[in-house]
C-alpha cells in the first residue's frame, strides 16, 4: 500500500489528478439507459478571468455534478464560453487606439479579423482556471457562441421569430450607450438614485401675458420640447389646453396638451414640458398626441444642430449648465429645488445613458413569457430559494418588448437585408441574392448585430445541438439544473425559459437555483477601484482548490450577500491538513489489511449488520458515519450545500479526528488482541471509505488521493469519482446503501442493539472526559497531569456504565485514576465539581492548588473582565458610537460582550468554589 506524504501538498496532487480525471474521460456522460442529469456552465466572457462568482458558481455546480455521477445517473456538464460583444469590442477598439487608428478607419471586414485574433489571444484563460478548481466539464462538448453550431442556431431562431411576426424593426425610443455606441435593452441599464436638482422654468403662453411654469430635472432637454403637458381636470389649466407656449431660448411655439397619464397635478407645479426624442414617457405622450420629434442630443452625448448655436457641441452636462444660465439671464428660471433622481447608467460602461429615438429590432416578449409564467406556477421548473419566484412572476407579467439590435460589428449579425429599391426587409436562412419582394439585387444586409443575450438566450438548445434533433438533445434536454447569480434572473434565466419553451418544446431546466453575490472582506461589492478583489487563483494557489471549494460550499446557503473571508478559506486548508493527518494514522494502521480481510469484515459486520465483534467505539463511529452520509445526500438533493458541508466538516473533525482515533489506538496498538485488531482495522477502512465518498463531490483532489490508497475490492472503480455514493436505498422494507460489495444494511446497523447501547456509552465518555478535561483546565493543571477523578451518581445504570467506560475515560482524560463513589459517600470539601447527565464529577483540589494564590489570580482575571465588559457596554449604549462605526464592528463587539459575560459567571462560579 501506498503511503501518503508527511504533509499534504495540494499543488503536487491537484494537476496531476485532474489531467488523468478529464484524459480517462471520466468527466463524460456514461452511455446507456440510466436517468440523465444535464447543468450548462453559465458561459464567461471569452476574454475573461475567474472572479469570486464564477468560482462559487463553478463550486456549486461541480459538487451537484460529481455527486449525480456518483449516485449513477448520466451526468453532463457543458462548457463554452460567451463572445462578449460589447465587452470584446472595446477591448480591440482600444487596441486600436493604441495603433493610431480606429474601427471605422480600418473597416468592418479588418475589425472581425482583429477581433477573432484577440479572442484565440486572450480565450481560453478562464478555461484553465476552471480545470484549476477542479471542475468535471466536459470539455470534448465545449461550446463558443460564435462557433459554427451557435451561430446557425442563433440565425434559425431569428428568423424562424421573424416569421411567426414576434421579431419586429420599428422607431421607437431606446437606451443609447454613447460610450459603446450602441442601443442597450431595458435589462442593461441600471438605475441608481442620486443628488439632482429640479428646475422651474416660466414659459409664455403665446397671445397673453400668462406663463406656465413648468418643472423639469432635465433643462437641457426644454430645447427639443414639442408640447407642455396638464391634466385635462385640473382647474388652473384647463382654460388653456389647446393654446400654445413659447419656448425660452429658441422661441419655439409648441401646443399646450391634456394628458391624464403623464400628469400628476399634485407634482411640482401641475405643468410638464414633453421632449418625446428624450424621453421614454414623452415618446409615448408624443404618440398619443401625434407630437413633432426634435432630437436635440447626438448619439455622441452632445447637443446637435438642431440646438441653438451656442450650445452645439456640447456634452449633456455642458450643455445643462449653459442652458440653466441663460434661463436665468433671460428670466425664465423661477427656482432651483433639490431633488433625488433616478438615472440610467450602462452596465457595460458606466456613463449615464441617454434615451434617443432609433430604428431598432425588437422581440414582441408577451407571447413567449406567458407559457413560461405557467411552467413555473405548475411546477415544471422549481426556482430556488422560493421567494425568487415572486420576482419571476413580477418581470415577467409586466415585462416589456425586447430590443435586440446592437451598433456593433463583433457579434451576430443581423440576417436582415434592406432594399434600397422597395424599400423591405427580406429575411432568411442563408444569404439572399435579391430581394424576395421586388427582385432587385440591390439589398445590403443590416449593419447591427444582436444582442449577446439572444445568443446566450438559447444556450441550452445550442450546448445540445440545436437546431438538429441531435442525440443529446434528445437524451439530456431539458437539463436538470440552471445555477447562477440570482443577479441575472431576467437578463438570462427568463430568456432561456421563453426561448426553451418556444424552439425546444419544453422548459431549459427543471430546477433553477440562484446563489448570492460575494462581496469583499469590507462586505461591499467587490471593485477594483475599492481595491477589494480577491483572486480566487492566488488562493487556490495559496491554499489548494479544496480549501476554496470548502469554503465557498459553506456560503452557497446564504441568499444575502456572502462577505468573504479569508481566514475561513485558510480554516478549511486547516481541515484538509487534518483530513490528510488522520488518514496517515489510518494508513499506517491498514498496512496489513488488504482486499481479502475488508470482505471478510463486509461480509460479517456490513452485509449481515453483525456490530457484535465491534468494540464500543467501532460501533458508534460506523453508526455516525451511516448518519452522516446519509444526512449529506439528503441535504445535497435540497441544495442545501452548506448544511452538507457544515456536517460532514462536524463529523470528520470532531468525531473521528478529536474522539474516534484517539479511542482506537488501544485496538490497533502491538500486542492487542487479534481479533478486536482487525475489528478496528475493518471499521477504520470502512468508515474512512464513507468519508472520502461523502468528502468528495466538495473537495475532489485530497479524497481521491487519500482514497486510492485504502485497502478496497479488486472490482473497484479505477476513480472516486466513478464510485457509488452512499445514497439510501429502501430493498424489502429496509434501509440500505448500495455501494460496491455487500450491501449495507445501514436500518439493520443503526437499529441494532449493540449499536443503541454503544452510541449511548459513547456519549457518557465524551461527557465525563470533557468535564475532567475542563476541571483540569479550570485550575491551570497541565492536561497530562494525572490526578484523581471522582464520580457519584445513585443511578445503578449510569454506574454500571460508569463502570464500563472507567479505562477509557481514564486513558483520554489523562486520569490517575476514575473512582465511582459509594452511593452514600461525602464529596471531598476542597474539590471543583461539573455536572453531567445523571451523575457528578468530582475534582479534588487538596495538594493540587495554592488556594491563597488562585483566589487572588482568580479575583484578578475577574476584575480585568469585568472592566472590559463595562468599557464596552457604554461604548456599544452611546448613540454616537453605533451611529458611525460599521455593522461588522458592532457585531464583533455586542459578540464579545456576550463572550465577557460568560467569562465573569465562570470566574465567579470558580472564585465561590475556593471560598473567594
Amino acid at each position: 500500500m501506498e503511503k501518503l506524504n508527511s504533509v499534504y501538498e495540494p499543488q503536487a496532487v491537484e494537476s496531476r489528478l485532474y489531467s488523468w480525471w478529464r484524459d480517462a474521460g471520466y468527466f463524460q456522460p456514461a452511455p446507456g439507459e440510466q436517468p440523465t442529469y444535464t447543468v450548462v456552465l453559465p458561459p464567461p466572457n471569452v476574454t475573461g478571468r475567474l472572479h469570486m462568482g464564477h468560482a462559487l458558481t463553478a463550486t456549486i455546480e461541480d459538487t451537484l455534478v460529481r455527486w449525480r455521477r456518483m449516485c449513477g445517473e448520466a451526468a453532463l456538464w457543458l462548457p463554452g464560453t460567451d463572445h462578449a460583444g460589447i465587452s470584446t469590442q472595446v477591448m480591440v477598439e482600444r487596441q486600436l487606439v493604441k495603433e493610431g487608428t480606429s474601427r471605422e478607419q480600418v473597416g468592418r471586414e479588418e475589425f472581425i479579423r482583429r477581433a477573432w485574433e484577440w479572442t484565440r489571444e486572450h480565450g481560453g484563460i478562464i478555461d484553465r482556471q476552471h480545470e484549476a478548481l477542479g471542475a468535471s466539464l466536459d470539455w470534448s462538448r465545449y461550446r463558443f457562441t460564435l462557433d459554427p453550431v451557435s451561430s446557425r442556431a442563433v440565425r434559425e431562431a431569428f428568423v424562424r421569430l421573424y416569421e411567426d411576426g414576434l421579431v419586429y424593426r420599428a422607431f421607437r425610443l431606446i437606451n443609447w450607450d454613447w460610450a459603446s455606441q450602441t442601443a442597450l435593452s431595458d435589462l442593461e441599464v441600471e438605475h441608481r438614485e442620486s443628488d439632482g436638482s429640479l428646475w422651474h422654468l416660466a414659459y409664455p403662453v403665446e397671445g397673453s401675458d400668462d406663463v406656465l411654469v413648468v418643472a423639469t430635472t432635465r433643462p437641457e432637454t426644454m430645447l427639443g420640447d414639442t408640447a407642455v403637458a396638464v391634466h385635462p381636470d385640473d382647474p388652473r389649466y384647463r382654460h388653456l389646453i389647446g393654446r400654445r407656449v413659447i419656448l425660452p431660448l429658441t422661441g419655439r411655439k409648441v401646443p399646450i396638451v391634456g394628458d391624464p397619464i403623464l400628469v400628476d397635478m399634485n407634482f411640482g407645479t401641475g405643468a410638464v414640458k414633453v421632449t418625446p426624442a428624450h424621453d421614454f414617457n414623452d415618446f409615448e405622450v408624443g404618440k398619443r398626441h401625434d407630437l413633432d420629434l426634435v432630437v436635440v442630443i447626438d448619439k455622441r452625448g452632445k447637443l446637435n444642430e438642431n440646438a441653438p448655436e451656442r450650445f452645439r457641441g456640447l456634452s449633456v452636462a455642458e450643455a445643462r449648465e449653459a442652458v440653466v444660465a441663460a434661463l436665468a439671464e433671460a428670466g425664465a428660471l423661477i427656482k432651483v429645488e433639490p431633488h433625488k433622481l433616478n438615472l440610467g447608467y450602462s452596465q457595460r460602461t458606466g456613463v449615464v445613458c441617454e434615451p434617443l429615438p432609433s430604428d431598432q429590432w425588437f422581440v414582441r416578449t408577451k407571447p413567449l413569457a406567458e407559457p413560461t409564467i405557467e411552467a413555473v406556477r405548475s411546477g415544471r421548473t422549481k426556482i430556488l430559494p422560493e421567494h425568487r419566484e415572486g420576482d419571476y412572476f413580477r418581470w415577467m407579467e409586466n415585462i416589456h418588448d425586447w430590443c435586440i439590435s446592437r451598433q456593433l460589428w463583433w457579434g451576430h449579425r443581423i440576417p436582415a437585408w434592406h432594399c434600397s429599391a422597395c424599400g423591405k426587409i427580406t429575411v432568411g436562412r442563408e444569404d439572399p441574392t435579391a430581394c424576395a419582394h421586388c427582385g432587385s439585387t440591390a439589398i445590403e444586409q443590416d449593419h447591427d448585430v444582436l444582442d449577446t443575450w439572444f445568443s446566450s438566450g438559447l444556450w441550452p438548445l445550442t450546448c445540445l445541438g440545436w437546431p438538429d434533433k441531435s442525440a443529446d438533445l434528445q437524451r439530456f434536454y431539458p437539463t436538470g439544473l440552471m445555477e447562477t447569480g440570482w443577479d441575472i434572473l431576467f437578463f438570462w434565466v427568463a430568456r432561456m425559459m421563453m426561448f426553451g419553451m418556444y424552439f425546444g418544446g419544453d422548459v431549459p431546466f427543471r430546477t433553477v437555483f440562484l446563489h448570492s453575490m460575494v462581496l469583499g472582506e469590507d462586505g461591499r461589492k467587490m471593485s477594483k477601484m475599492r481595491g477589494n478583489v480577491v483572486d480566487p487563483m492566488e488562493l487556490i494557489e495559496k491554499y489548494g482548490a479544496d480549501s476554496l471549494r470548502f469554503y465557498l460550499s459553506t456560503m452557497a446557503g446564504q441568499d444575502q450577500g456572502i462577505v468573504f473571508s479569508r481566514a475561513r478559506v485558510e480554516g478549511y486548508r486547516n481541515f484538509c491538513n487534518k483530513l490528510w493527518n488522520a488518514a496517515r494514522f489510518a494508513l499506517m494502521n491498514l498496512e496489513d489489511f488488504g482486499p481479502e480481510e475488508l470482505a471478510a469484515y463486509r461480509a460479517q459486520v456490513i452485509e449481515k449488520a453483525d456490530v457484535g465483534p465491534l468494540a464500543i467505539a467501532d460501533r458508534w463511529i460506523l453508526a455516525r458515519a451511516l448518519e452522516t452520509a446519509i444526512a449529506v445526500d439528503d441535504l445535497f438533493s435540497q441544495y442545501r450545500l452548506d448544511l452538507a458541508a457544515h456536517t460532514v466538516y462536524q463529523f470528520v473533525w470532531y468525531e473521528l479526528c478529536d474522539w474516534y482515533l484517539e479511542l482506537a489506538k488501544s485496538n490497533l496498538r502491538e500486542g492487542a488482541p487479534p481479533a478486536d485488531r482487525r475489528a478496528t482495522q475493518g471499521t477504520l477502512a470502512t468508515v474512512f471509505d464513507l468519508v472520502m465518498r461523502v468528502l468528495h463531490p466538495i473537495v475532489p483532489f485530497i479524497t481521491e488521493e487519500i482514497w486510492q490508497r485504502l485497502p478496497r475490492p479488486a472490482d473497484a472503480p479505477a476513480s472516486l469519482m466513478l464510485a457509488p455514493f452512499p445514497r439510501p436505498r429502501t430493498r424489502d422494507g429496509e434501509k440500505v446503501l448500495e455501494l460496491d460489495g455487500p450491501v449495507q444494511r445501514v436500518g439493520a446497523i443503526l437499529a441494532e442493539e449493540g449499536t443503541l447501547r454503544a452510541r449511548e456509552d459513547m456519549t457518557a465518555l465524551v461527557e465525563l472526559t470533557t468535564a475532567a478535561r475542563s476541571l483540569k483546565a479550570e485550575f491551570k493543571l497541565p492536561p497530562a497531569k494525572r490526578v484523581e477523578v471522582l464520580v457519584r451518581s445513585e443511578d445503578p445504570e449510569i454506574r454500571a456504565r460508569v463502570a464500563r467506560l472507567h479505562p477509557l475515560v481514564v486513558h483520554l482524560a489523562k486520569l490517575q485514576q476514575l473512582r465511582l463513589m459509594e452511593p452514600h459517600e461525602a464529596a471531598p470539601k476542597e474539590a471543583a465539581t461539573e455536572v453531567v447527565r445523571g451523575a457528578e464529577v468530582i475534582l479534588p483540589l487538596a495538594g493540587l492548588v495554592d488556594f491563597a494564590a488562585e483566589r487572588a489570580r482568580l479575583s484578578k482575571d475577574l476584575e480585568k473582565a469585568r472592566k472590559e465588559a463595562d468599557g464596552l457596554t457604554a461604548k456599544l449604549q452611546n448613540p454616537g458610537f453605533r451611529g458611525k462605526a460599521p455593522a461588522d464592528v458592532i457585531a464583533r463587539g455586542e459578540a464579545r460582550l456576550v463572550e465577557l459575560k460568560g467569562d465573569l459567571e465562570r470566574l465567579q462560579a470558580t472564585l465561590t468554589r475556593l471560598g473567594g
